[in-house]
């Protein structure tokens, strides 16, 4: 993997968020730095790579997006109030499984293809209708295939 850099995500909101480099050892390791929130309520990014029983390499992308609660009250009446705590981790896992054999082309066009898939394409769009910079809510509010699959919890058949 190439030198470990910072890069910039949009969330549906259209915040940005930078993921910094925490570590390339074993796995590399980006995380947020958002002030105000503890490290365990930052977002994660880590990148694998194994080796499966039949040769066949397994590429996993694994994105955390933890929620921190909120606090419903000012505290306690002797004023003490309780540290963030996160209430729940919403992850994302996508893993590609590649064959020794296969060629960068090959690799290249599975993952722009499936890309496009969580991305939207439809009948009329075939690389996807939400770009990362489209307008707020556009990925909640897409009746495209893959999207609706994953922001709606509930079967498209």
């Amino acid at each position: 993997m190439a030198q470990m850099q910072s890069f910039l995500v949009k969330d549906d909101t259209a915040t940005s968020y930078t993921f910094v480099p925490v570590t390339d050892t074993p796995i590399p390791l980006w995380r947020t730095q958002i002030g105000n929130v503890p490290i365990t309520g930052q977002m994660r990014l880590t990148c694998s790579q194994t080796v499966q029983k039949n040769g066949v390499f397994k590429l996993t992308v694994k994105l955390e997006i933890p929620v921190m609660e909120t606090l419903g009250a000012s505290g306690s009446s002797s004023g003490y109030v309780a540290p963030p705590k996160v209430a729940y981790v919403n992850t994302a896992v996508y893993s590609v499984f590649a064959d020794p054999r296969s060629t960068i082309a090959d690799r290249a066009n599975l993952l722009r293809m499936s890309v496009a898939i969580l991305q939207g394409a439809t009948s009329t769009a075939d690389t996807g209708t939400l770009a990362n910079n489209a307008l707020t809510g556009v990925w909640a509010a897409s009746t495209a295939p893959g999207p609706q699959f994953f922001t709606t919890l509930t079967s498209l058949y």
